[in-house]
């Protein structure tokens, strides 16, 4: 099998349990009956209670990536009459920045850098917004923005709040309440630790009364919201990830709930940049998550060079970054079900690599 014996550093998919593993082997079973919608019921449960989403709040189930989970939350919610606040640190950022383009969506390509956005209310442009948008992590730089300064800046603002939270679920505190989030967009291949395919829009009380009608059949937040009324989608759901969905709900809060899953990607993040600090490598940015450590080689090798040869000759798989910044940047996951030792297995390529003695 492709990849089956590579050691997995990549920030989706990323490293799955054995338990999770196992739910995936088994034959898909028949969906529209009740035993099914009990799944996608506990799925639901289960997700509004990770992110403490307030009452009355439902969970959309996407068969799809999580950039349908951005697009379809901006065509369900957002229209021409709207003027959105878009965080552009890169390039999902930017994906944002399109999304809203291509719906014709009034909005400002706020492009940041070298800020987690605390002081946004300082920095953000003086103009009357009707939405703010961020990727919470962006994925392509490793740089985490700080929601509970921006969810303040959105309630004072009486902003929409939209967060795609794709590659910080589990790994970094997310807080619907506290941070005043309007809408959540997560995704199953990063912290979840699941397959790809499954794109989640969790949205509160106040973001469903902004969904509208849309000329689309296959993105239609209303049809999808009727159909959760019992447990169902409108069109085939991705059936085996929504039942490996439900047993990690399951494994997390058995092993303590998500604030364990964040502090135990805490430690492998900072157990990881500990060990390399003997290393020609140094941080991109300062505010990187617990979910991503991103590197930058300082002694004029090609990070490209370093991903292509990790792979090549130790099997182990971290990720490149494109365009202008394919030969300053790579990429190591910290989420799935890390341990150090699986760490160790990197962080010794690493120093074997530069022919260095790890101490």
């Amino acid at each position: 099998m492709i990849y089956e014996d590579y050691y997995i550093f990549t920030p989706g998919p990323v490293k799955m349990s054995d338990e999770i593993l196992e739910v995936g082997s088994k034959q898909t079973p028949y969906f529209r009956n009740c035993k099914f919608s009990d799944v996608t019921y506990a799925c639901e449960k289960g997700l509004l209670e990770m992110v403490n989403a307030p009452e009355g709040s439902r969970v959309i189930f996407l068969t799809a990536s999580g950039t349908a989970g951005m697009e379809a939350t901006v065509m369900n919610l957002l229209s021409k009459d709207d003027n959105a606040l878009v965080v552009n640190g890169g390039g999902f950022g930017n994906r944002f920045v399109t999304i809203c383009d291509v719906h014709g969506v009034p909005h400002t390509d706020f492009k940041v850098k070298d800020t987690n956005l605390h002081d946004i209310e300082a920095l953000a442009p003086k103009e009357n917004y009707t939405s703010l948008i961020v990727n919470a992590h962006e994925t392509s730089v490793g740089h985490l923005y700080d929601l509970d300064a921006m969810g303040a800046y959105a309630k004072k603002s009486d902003l929409l709040f939209i967060v795609d939270a794709i590659s910080m679920l589990v790994t970094d505190p997310l807080d619907m309440q506290s941070q005043n989030i309007d809408v959540v967009i997560a995704s199953s291949q990063k912290g979840l630790a699941l397959p790809p395919g499954l794109t989640m829009v969790i949205l509160s009380p106040r973001a469903l009364e902004r969904v509208q009608d849309v000329k689309s059949l296959y993105f239609n937040f209303k049809d999808y919201l009727k159909n959760g009324e019992r447990g169902q989608t409108p069109y085939t759901p991705a059936v085996t990830i929504m039942l490996q969905l439900e047993a990690r709900l399951n494994q997390i809060r058995r092993r303590g709930g998500v604030q364990q899953s964040i502090k135990r990607a805490k430690d492998i993040a900072e157990y990881f940049r500990e060990e390399i600090k003997g290393l020609p490598l140094k941080e991109y940015t300062p505010y990187m998550p617990n979910a991503m450590t991103t590197l930058t080689p300082t002694d004029g090798k090609s990070a490209m060079d370093i991903v292509n040869d990790l792979e090549e000759r130790y099997k182990v798989m971290v990720c490149p970054n494109g365009g202008a910044e394919r030969d300053i940047i790579f990429r190591v996951s910290h989420m799935g079900d890390m341990t150090k030792a699986y760490t160790d297995v990197l962080i010794d390529a690493l120093y074997d690599y530069y022919d260095m003695k790890r101490v």
